[in-house]
């Protein structure tokens, strides 16, 4: 859906506003359609998420969309409704500008916090948003490969053109497939949130206990993105320098048998990603070795 909204609607020239932390392909898609990636490095202690002041700083006579993907893959940030109401009150200074929000994680939110997306916050950026959508992650239905969006119909029709001449359309059963999880019934959301929101606080708890370790407790999807700022500079028993968190990485895939993906990968450093939609055993595990990995560096 994304790549499609681009192509359709980049020319040369044309900047792509995205906040990093990031999903890896959001970058290489812009460059692919022909656009220009703008970052805007986020901050843990803002809850990586941007600020009003650096967006109204990114914005250019060049700049052609934003992309909001809330909440976040690989953070976990999701942004309340005063915070879109803040930026939105940006946006609507830029009539060139359309946004682009990837809402995969609606559903995985916790606690008490409320799913919003900018279009139900500011009306006057309604025929300007993009809202894009999918059944991969909520319901669990990742090989089915179906993503859906809304947005204005001159928008739409383009994407269908570009999709139309690619992919020639997904396939009929996975479409039926998504209209059966969407309207049947929910009452597995729920319970699968719960199971999420228990993993989160394990995670964060356990990670927030390895010394140099810094895991703020994200609003949803199913990730953590913590810093390794603490373990820089630092040697491990073999003597290897933690110089980045790409050495960090590596250097605990070989000590203790732990895959994680370096916070490089997804353009801001010193950090790295976990998935915790996995068991807790695994978890807990995977924690503990993180642990011991970081008690043994000097």
């Amino acid at each position: 859906m994304i790549f499609n909204a681009w192509m359709a609607t980049l020319n040369p020239g044309d900047e792509v506003i995205i906040p990093a932390p990031y999903w890896v392909s959001y970058p290489d898609m812009a460059i692919m359609c022909g656009g220009t990636p703008v970052f805007i490095d986020t901050k843990m202690e803002q809850g990586f998420k941007i600020q009003p002041e650096a967006l109204a700083k990114a914005i250019t006579p060049h700049t052609k969309w934003l992309l909001l993907n809330s909440p976040s893959n690989p953070s976990g940030a999701a942004y309340t409704r005063d915070e879109l109401k803040a930026l939105a009150a940006v946006l609507v200074d830029y009539p060139q500008v359309l946004i682009l929000t990837d809402d995969m994680y609606e559903h995985l939110v916790y606690g008490d916090f409320e799913f919003t997306t900018i279009a139900q916050v500011e009306p006057r950026l309604y025929e300007r948003t993009l809202t894009m959508n999918g059944v991969s992650k909520a319901y669990s239905m990742t090989g089915w490969r179906i993503g859906y969006a809304g947005g204005p119909q001159w928008l739409i029709k383009a994407m269908a053109n570009v999709m139309g001449q690619t992919t020639s359309n997904p396939c009929s059963i996975s479409q039926w497939a998504a209209v059966e999880a969407l309207n049947g019934t929910q009452d597995f959301i729920p319970k699968n949130k719960k199971l999420f929101q228990e993993r989160r606080d394990l995670v964060v708890s356990m990670l927030n206990q390895a010394k140099g370790i810094k895991c703020p407790t994200p609003e949803g999807a199913f990730y953590v993105y913590p810093s390794i700022a603490g373990v820089i500079g630092k040697k491990t028993p073999s003597g290897t320098v933690i110089e980045n968190d790409e050495t960090f990485a590596v250097a605990l895939l070989e000590a203790e048998g732990v895959a994680l993906v370096h916070g490089a990968a997804f353009g801001l450093s010193p950090n790295f990603r976990i998935s915790y939609a996995t068991s807790n055993q695994c978890l807990e595990e995977a924690c503990a070795r993180i642990q011991r990995f970081c008690g043994s560096l000097s």
